[in-house]
């Protein structure tokens, strides 16, 4: 694939996604702009496995707060771009990044097994956990956060992905809190997800 045609795709993804979750925002906000905390907003029941093939559901996630990235290992410069500044956000917490963690789940369950999210992982924080799942399981979850996701095919029968670009914040009960600004210090960024750890 071509420069330019990975960056109008990543173009493409970003725009998209934004839009996609800006009028679930808009739909499922308060008076004032406050976020509704409705459970069937954004965020909600899955069950994927991770990249050691363990059974990860919404339930295993529960009692931390925790950041959903949606992408795929064959991203060229979206996913990796993210991937990185997560990681350096988990790094400026400290010992308190065990407090917390982040979830970063593919799109294209029929390349990203979980052996090539393990591998591909390893450039990454521990503390990120990627995951996959049948293609039926993927698409359901892609729909509970009201993200968006979509095959695109390139010249030599090769494809790509578009997809929502934006990092999702969630609380430790699993409640929607806002997207996740990582265009910023890491630190920033450490001290906004440090306000929801808790005790």
């Amino acid at each position: 694939m071509s420069s330019r045609t990975a960056f109008l795709a990543g173009a493409l993804a970003f725009t998209v996604g934004a839009g996609v979750l800006a009028f679930s925002l808009i739909h499922f906000s308060k008076p004032g702009g406050e976020v509704a905390t409705q459970a069937s907003s954004v965020g909600g029941p899955f069950t994927l496995v991770d990249q050691n093939g363990a059974t990860v559901t919404e339930k295993d996630v529960a009692g931390k707060p925790y950041l959903v990235f949606f992408g795929f290992t064959h991203c060229p410069e979206v996913c990796p771009t993210a991937l990185a500044d997560i990681t350096q956000v988990f790094e400026a917490l400290g010992p308190d990044a065990e407090k917390a963690q982040a979830l970063f789940v593919t799109v294209d369950p029929a390349r990203d097994t979980p052996e090539a999210l393990k591998s591909y992982l390893d450039s990454f924080s521990p503390r990120i956990r990627g995951l996959t799942g049948a293609q039926e399981q993927v698409d359901a979850t892609v729909k509970v956060f009201r993200a968006y996701a979509k095959r695109v095919p390139l010249d030599g029968g090769d494809y790509t992905m578009d997809h929502t670009a934006l990092v999702y914040l969630m609380d430790r009960n699993g409640a929607f809190v806002a997207p996740f600004n990582l265009k910023r210090e890491p630190q920033q960024s450490a001290d906004e997800l440090r306000r929801y750890l808790g005790a």
